[in-house]
């Protein structure tokens, strides 16, 4: 065996033996809840972000659509075809192809409003925490000022006012964006509130004494020194923030406030069944909201495992 290659096993066999002795996967792997909901996830993401190689139809190519195929009921049920797993809606789009395709576009704007969110209340936590002051009251006025809003009336509000500015062309062609600056503007302030609650406890230690006594510029000291410590509390609300997040796009899309009918979400979905609920054809909508729950459910259940995970009073 050459050096490189007994290097090579040295590293793998130190890796798993670093991997075995982890707490957060030792308790991954003893929690059949954790990996169960971290399946489905992953399955409904993938399925997503491959949507053009695993749907049986491009719901949103015309040339393939056809009207004959419309309010066909699940292959299980009269009048069915297999060639619909789930049905068709009322244009006789595939029901299964359409919800891969709009699960990408909830998922997209979760992910993104996730991380824009998080990124203002980092950094406002940040910089509230470590000032103190003056400047910590007025950071947190505004935070309370927003926590007594509910989050989909500033994300309407977001929302209509540039729906009133910019043109409706160009509305529709940055729609995602737009939804992902209603969500991100309205959850901010949970990061926020955490992040200072900790950096607080993290400025009276040693270590920042230390770098402020040496002379590191305040930016550094925040972002490199005290930031890696109070970001566990941010990936938990992250990941319990993510099901809000597709919740609220879902339900700005029904209320048809979200994005456009070319690139319909779940939401949109949902709402387009919602008009043939009562007249027998159920599957249009109830498939739509049913991967709806079952993606937010999966989401909070690994929420709330990793909650408990990285509390250390519940191991």
């Amino acid at each position: 065996m050459s050096e490189v290659e007994s290097a090579i096993d040295a590293d793998l066999i130190g890796w798993r033996a670093r991997l075995a002795d982890n707490d957060l996967f030792h308790a991954f792997i003893h929690s059949p809840t954790a990996i169960v909901s971290t399946v489905v996830t992953l399955l409904i993401c993938l399925g997503a972000l491959f949507a053009p190689w695993v749907a049986p139809h491009d719901p949103f190519d015309l040339a393939s659509v056809d009207l004959m195929d419309s309010l066909l009921p699940p292959p299980w049920m009269d009048g069915g075809s297999f060639s619909f797993l789930l049905g068709t809606d009322d244009q006789g789009r595939d029901v299964f192809s359409a919800i891969l395709y709009g699960s990408r576009i909830s998922i997209l704007v979760g992910f993104l409003s996730v991380i824009f969110a998080a990124a203002i209340g980092v950094v406002v936590g940040l910089v509230a925490g470590y000032a103190g002051g003056l400047v910590d009251a007025i950071l947190m006025r505004i935070a309370d000022v927003q926590l007594s809003f509910p989050a989909i009336l500033i994300a309407l509000l977001i929302d209509g006012v540039l729906r009133g500015i910019l043109p409706r062309g160009d509305y529709d062609q940055i729609a995602v964006y737009v939804l992902v600056l209603s969500i991100g503007l309205s959850f901010w302030v949970q990061y926020a509130r955490t992040v200072r609650s900790s950096v607080m406890i993290e400025r009276t230690k040693e270590y920042v004494q230390a770098s402020q006594v040496i002379g590191l510029p305040t930016r550094t000291i925040l972002f490199r020194h005290i930031m890696p410590n109070v970001l566990g509390p941010v990936l938990v609300i992250a990941t319990i923030q993510l099901a809000l997040a597709i919740i609220t796009e879902a339900t700005l899309s029904f209320l048809g406030v979200g994005v456009p009918p070319t690139s319909p979400s779940l939401g949109t979905l949902i709402r387009v069944g919602n008009d043939y609920l009562f007249s027998g054809e159920w599957w249009i909508t109830i498939f739509p909201g049913l991967a709806l729950v079952i993606l937010v459910l999966a989401i909070n259940l690994l929420g709330d495992w990793l909650r408990d995970a990285l509390n250390p009073r519940l191991r």
